[in-house]
């Protein structure tokens, strides 16, 4: 069984070939946000494929993502495991990117302080 590692967590699971990224990312309690259950409509679930094969594109996520896949972006509810491992890259949640922003803004406003 192929197994799927989820980046930068790195957390692992070993799925059955056909299984979603998402299906995986769920059995190794991996949090993949998603409104729509897995039907390609809400965009949430976009994941980057770091390595590994995944399956191609379909007719419903080539509708939502356009050339998007071809920078290795994908739905992670309609990307499946293929028979070899996978690495996964899990995009930054909005709440962390912008602490992180602010941070860094404050952390540029106290150098400038100091010059």
């Amino acid at each position: 069984m192929p197994n799927v590692r989820f980046l930068p967590i790195d957390r692992s699971v070993h799925v059955r070939p056909g299984t979603s990224l998402l299906d995986a990312a769920r059995r190794a309690r991996v949090n993949i946000p998603t409104r729509c259950g897995g039907q390609a409509s809400c965009f949430m679930c976009k994941v980057q494929v770091e390595s590994g094969p995944v399956s191609e594109p379909n007719n419903k996520e080539l509708s939502k993502m356009g050339e998007l896949h071809l920078t290795g972006t994908r739905l992670a509810c309609q990307a499946k495991v293929s028979e070899s491992d996978v690495v996964i890259e899990l995009p930054e949640s909005p709440l962390k990117l912008a602490v992180r922003k602010l941070l860094a803004e404050q952390q540029e406003g106290k150098e400038g302080d100091n010059i």
